[in-house]
């Protein structure tokens, strides 16, 4: 087992470098939002290095200040995230060079206002940020209110709208979804007692459409092109839901999964796959064949509560909560394999190449081959100790945040691993 830890890390200052703005179409290299440029969590390009150490196949790491638990996006030459201060009350944005790692800015989103109750495997910064080449998205919690922010990637607020209310009294969770981008719109979930699923352009913030969605739930939603068209996909409320994105209107829904779900729906040509949650119910795990009337293909009581699945080649692989790997068939839903991996998994699988990269709360990243034919490991190696935001891959190289609590204090990082490196700052 090799493992990234502390040391030989350099603290990067802020640095002046001229930014030099990206174009709206993005780059090959682009990762926009949460589940990547292919909805599927599958990142496109060179495979990424399996192995990896302190320095072997290290290109930088980097401390990051706050606390959070969102995925990095890659847009051009630049990686963002989000991170929030708890202390101090004040989540913001942040920029760094993609290719150093060096941090470029930082801007403040919101000041003060944070949820008194979040879960303890929760953050004030777990939402993915979205851009379409030009602009970032931010979604925050304020005064129990969700605040969508665009920025632009210089790091200047554009605008900020007061998306609407998240004030759950049952479950104090904390808020999770990620905002996702559709044509000229952001989409953003808000699932609680009194809960809300609404679109708005991108351009100034102006609401499009509105839904109700009554009941608490944390997935984000995913748009698809499935059995010839657009379509917004939603698990929750003890339902999989089909929308226009465009309307929100209502195409379809099918009874499954529980009435919380963490996970963002997946699909493989016409099949959609959601798995939840809590509380517990017969089907946890679902198979829809779409169409002009979705049929379930087939269910099975595994729960994947936190993560999203991944769907590759006509197969499904899936861990839950307790660190167990599956595969199963896509169409009939016979189990293939599963695997005992080790702790608890809160991130989400992710493929490069034919490779599966999933890391555990304890920082073990395993790697593994995608075979339905047997469970067939590849690498073992570690972040830290805490793993919780999923990584992101781009251009042969994995970019992945994890926390480090063996000096003592706990510290988060941005690590970047890729080919041939010999050394990391």
């Amino acid at each position: 087992m090799t493992r990234i830890g502390i040391a030989g890390v350099v603290c990067l200052c802020l640095t002046a470098a001229v930014w030099a703005s990206d174009g709206g179409e993005g780059s090959a290299g682009d990762w926009l939002m949460w589940r990547g440029p292919s909805g599927n969590n599958i990142a496109v390009g060179p495979a990424v290095p399996t192995e990896w150490d302190e320095t072997k196949n290290v290109v930088w790491r980097i401390p990051l200040k706050g606390r959070g638990h969102s995925s990095p996006i890659i847009v051009g030459e630049h990686v963002f995230l989000t991170s929030a201060n708890q202390a101090e009350q004040v989540a913001s944005v942040v920029a760094y060079d993609k290719a150093s790692g060096e941090q470029v800015w930082e801007t403040p989103v919101t000041r003060g206002g944070f949820q008194t109750d979040v879960h303890a495997k929760n953050t004030h910064a777990t939402s993915t940020l979205a851009s379409n080449g030009d602009q970032l998205f931010a979604v925050f919690i304020q005064d129990q209110t969700v605040q969508l922010t665009a920025l632009d990637l210089r790091g200047k607020i554009l605008w900020r709208v007061n998306a609407g209310s998240y004030a759950p009294e049952k479950y104090k969770f904390g808020y999770a979804p990620s905002p996702m981008l559709y044509q000229d719109l952001v989409i953003v979930a808000s699932e609680y007692e009194d809960g809300w699923l609404a679109a708005f352009s991108q351009k100034d913030g102006g609401e499009r459409w509105r839904i109700p969605r009554i009941g608490t739930s944390y997935s984000t939603p995913i748009v698809a092109h499935i059995a010839g068209r657009d379509q917004l996909l939603l698990s929750g409320q003890q339902k999989v839901v089909s929308l226009d994105p465009a309307s929100g209107k209502q195409f379809w829904e099918v009874e499954g999964t529980n009435q919380a779900t963490c996970g963002t729906i997946v699909w493989d040509g016409d099949i959609v796959y959601a798995s939840g949650g809590y509380p517990a119910s017969p089907t946890q795990t679902v198979a829809i064949q779409v169409s002009d009337k979705p049929e379930v293909l087939w269910t099975n009581r595994e729960q994947c509560y936190e993560q999203s699945m991944l769907a590759h080649d006509g197969y499904l692989y899936a861990i839950n909560d307790r660190g167990i790997f599956f595969c199963w068939n896509g169409k009939t839903g016979e189990q293939m394999w599963k695997t005992r991996l080790g702790s608890p998994v809160s991130s989400s699988p992710l493929l490069s190449g034919n490779n599966i990269f999933v890391a555990d709360e304890k920082g073990n990243m395993y790697v593994l081959k995608a075979n339905p034919e047997k469970y067939e490991s590849i690498a073992k190696n570690q972040l830290g100790d805490e793993t919780f935001a999923t990584p992101t891959a781009s251009e042969g190289r994995l970019y992945a945040r994890y926390a480090d609590s063996s000096s003592g204090e706990r510290q988060e990082y941005l690590v970047c691993i890729g080919s041939n490196a010999s050394s990391g700052n």
